[in-house]
């Protein structure tokens, strides 16, 4: 079973594998890590994210809450309706249903643009993800809505990488 100083311990070391997130050229402030530490329990993803829009309410409307998903594509590339089309859909090996696809993470929460994440998850490993891409989109994500959520526009992107220096 995971603990406090175990956990700490993990995110110590060098992570296994690493995402740089980039924002669209409509949000070029976006920036971030998301970190893979992959464990005998699963994987830890540790995300870091400056620069996200806020929506100034005290009632947490849209705009404070953004979807945030692993994508199958390798590529933070597309065309002018959509700059990260090639990212493409949702990781989800196993077919199945939205959120129950192995690339939905949970919603990162800005907090006057900055949002922090930490979760472990079993529906992939890391070897599995690798040159896959990590997408944020400008609203959350309603776990309902098929294929993906509702989770509007693509505005984040960063491909999973390999750390060569473990």
């Amino acid at each position: 079973m995971y603990n406090s100083c175990s956990i700490i311990s993990v995110l110590k070391r060098t992570p296994h594998a690493i995402a740089q997130i980039n924002g669209s050229q409509d949000y070029p402030r976006i920036n971030g890590t998301v970190k893979l530490y992959q464990t005998g329990f699963g994987v830890i993803v540790f995300a870091e994210v400056n620069g996200l829009t806020e929506n100034k309410s005290n009632c947490g409307e849209v705009g404070n809450i953004f979807a945030f998903h692993i994508h199958e594509g390798c590529q933070c590339s597309g065309n002018i309706d959509d700059p990260f089309a090639n990212a493409k859909k949702h990781y989800n090996p196993n077919d199945c249903p939205h959120p129950y696809h192995a690339g939905d993470l949970p919603p990162l929460f800005s907090n006057n643009g900055y949002a922090l994440s930490i979760f472990l998850t079993n529906r992939f490993c890391v070897k599995e993800v690798l040159n896959k891409t990590i997408i944020i989109h400008n609203q959350p994500d309603d776990f309902t809505t098929q294929p993906s959520g509702n989770a509007g526009t693509k505005i984040a992107c960063g491909v999973i990488r390999a750390c060569s220096h473990r």
